[in-house]
């Protein structure tokens, strides 16, 4: 951590007070290169001192120091001893032999062999691309740079909120923190440095995917390092690499083992269990995260003034969305409706409380779905997707059906993002608490509801992914049944996985990297690192 500290204080807040961690090819390469001294038993150093020796995967701690740390080698060479530290890549072409935060961390591990009664003078830098060794000696100036650091590391620590992001640093380009961290993007909003422009964010799509499982019995267990998922009669349907499941959607009657969920709570993979029509019943992300001081600051700003500020963005920006969403798929939109949202957003902007937001909220959504049937182009004979208006518990037609079958996937995967930041999903702004409504997880996703949910809804009547066999009548109600279900669960991917630009950052990122990254940037808001929420509102 100290390593990290020298490298960027930011980077160390996030890791030791926040508890935040990404790989990227970096530090994997990283674990890699050390397969070798972490393998075994530790070794124990002898008693002689006049024999030489080494010993690996060595653990020390100082209470003066305060530090603690595995060493990977310590050898002798029969009077003094060395430490040798393992780094992945070439040796740095650096007058120092190495750059700072590597020779602050071979210092410390001098330094901490010196307090256990060894001679220590000098260590070594071992760099597994070059296959070269560089000595460090450990001088009275380097000395007192690393107990300095060490020094400034604590106090960091002891704050609220992280240092802030370096500006245009290369540091940030093969940071794995860098799409967490955010630098480039807060310092686009806060105007340090006079940053204009932001490099792309790497990747701009996630890998791993959200694992669906429907089949009525299946059971989910855990076999190595897949998820294993079996029907009822034990007949393996399917596994998934655990590295590839960004969380898992259990519908209706499916189990999961609890070896499965030690497994996924340890791997920071939540569950989310729901009805068998969508409806998000339970979340579980085991430990859940660390970040109490943005907890607290949330239940604060809830009954202040920024409470109102967010909301007037959540609403505005959802209201704006809907305009262009209506502007895209309308074949003739009316401009006595467009004009209408154009003067809500206004509006919303300035609502002096949150109940005059829901009142211009509701009078938006009456002019959009008045206009909503003009954005599904069926066949005049096709009665099944006929939309009047919008109703639901339950919906009491296909469209619908699958509006609300997709608002409920964005609240489970807007609720999955807040928990994977720190947020309590349960305490919102605009949405008041009530028993059992995730009402941040309703805020967040006012602005994504056209953008995705409706999205989906209307490119699947319209390309005729979704067809009249794909709904079944449940008494009053209309739900999709299982075969629609999974051809939804398709589409929703698809949108999730499609990527958009920026709005503000000017870069492509897939909407499901959009709805963590809108989940940080709430954050940084709450935590005074940014002066406003910037609301995603797409052009």
């Amino acid at each position: 951590m100290v390593n990290e500290f020298a490298y960027c204080p930011r980077l160390f807040f996030l890791e030791w007070v926040d508890r935040e961690f990404e790989d990227n090819h970096f530090t994997v390469e990283g674990r890699v290169v050390h397969t070798r001294v972490d393998e075994g038993q530790p070794t124990k150093p002898l008693a002689d001192p006049d024999r030489p020796w080494r010993a690996r995967s060595v653990e020390l701690s100082s209470a003066v120091l305060g530090v603690s740390a595995k060493i990977d080698i310590v050898e002798s060479d029969g009077g003094a001893v060395y430490p040798v530290d393992t780094k992945r890549g070439h040796t740095p072409d650096v007058a120092e032999g190495a750059w700072e935060p590597e020779r602050v961390q071979l210092c410390l591990y001098g330094l901490l062999l010196r307090e256990h009664g060894y001679t220590v003078a000098k260590g070594e830098l071992y760099f597994a691309a070059s296959r070269q060794r560089v000595e460090i000696v450990f001088d009275e100036a380097l000395v007192s740079r690393t107990l300095e650091l060490v020094a400034e590391a604590r106090k960091v620590a002891e704050q609220k909120t992280p240092p802030p992001p370096l500006v245009a640093s290369p540091k940030c380009a093969g940071c794995s923190l860098a799409s967490l961290c955010l630098p480039d993007e807060l310092n686009l909003l806060t105007g340090a440095g006079s940053q204009q422009t932001v490099r792309p964010m790497f990747p701009a799509r996630d890998d791993a995917q959200p694992l669906y499982v429907q089949e009525i019995g299946a059971r989910v267990g855990v076999s190595g390092h897949c998820l294993e998922i079996k029907d009822r009669d034990r007949k393996k349907l399917m596994e998934a690499p655990l590295v590839d499941v960004s969380h898992v959607a259990l519908f209706g009657n499916v189990q999961i083992s609890s070896q499965a969920i030690r497994e996924v709570s340890a791997r920071g993979v939540p569950v989310a269990w729901l009805t068998s029509g969508g409806w998000l019943a339970g979340l579980l992300d085991g430990l859940g995260h660390g970040r109490v001081a943005l907890r607290m600051t949330q239940y604060a700003a809830a009954s202040d003034a920024r409470a109102l500020a967010l909301a007037r963005v959540f609403v505005a920006t959802k209201i704006a969305n809907t305009r262009t969403f209506m502007r895209r798929n309308h074949e003739e939109p009316p401009a006595g409706a467009l004009l209408e949202l154009a003067q809500h957003v206004e509006r919303a902007l300035t609502a002096e409380s949150v109940e005059t937001l829901l009142g211009i909220e509701g009078n938006a959504a009456r002019i959009y779905f008045s206009n909503f049937a003009a954005m599904l182009h069926v066949r005049e004979s096709v009665k099944t997707f006929d939309f009047a208006a919008r109703n639901r518990r339950p919906p009491k037609d296909p469209v619908n059906a699958l509006l609300s079958f997709g608002y409920s996937m964005l609240a489970k995967d807007v609720a999955v993002a807040l928990r994977l930041v720190g947020f309590d999903p349960y305490l919102g702004f605009l949405h008041q608490p009530r028993h059992g409504r995730l009402a941040l997880a309703l805020d967040l996703m006012e602005e994504f509801r056209p953008l995705i949910a409706d999205s989906v809804v209307v490119t699947a009547i319209n390309t005729g992914a979704i067809v009249e066999r794909d709904f079944i009548q449940r008494g009053i109600g209309v739900t999709l049944d299982s075969e629609g279900r999974k051809k939804f669960l398709r589409a929703w991917e698809r949108r999730m996985s499609e990527e958009v630009t920026h709005p503000i950052f000017g870069y492509r990122v897939s909407y499901r990297r959009v709805l963590e990254m809108q989940a940080r940037l709430l954050a940084r808001f709450l935590m005074g690192e940014i002066p406003e929420y910037p609301g995603f509102k797409t052009r």
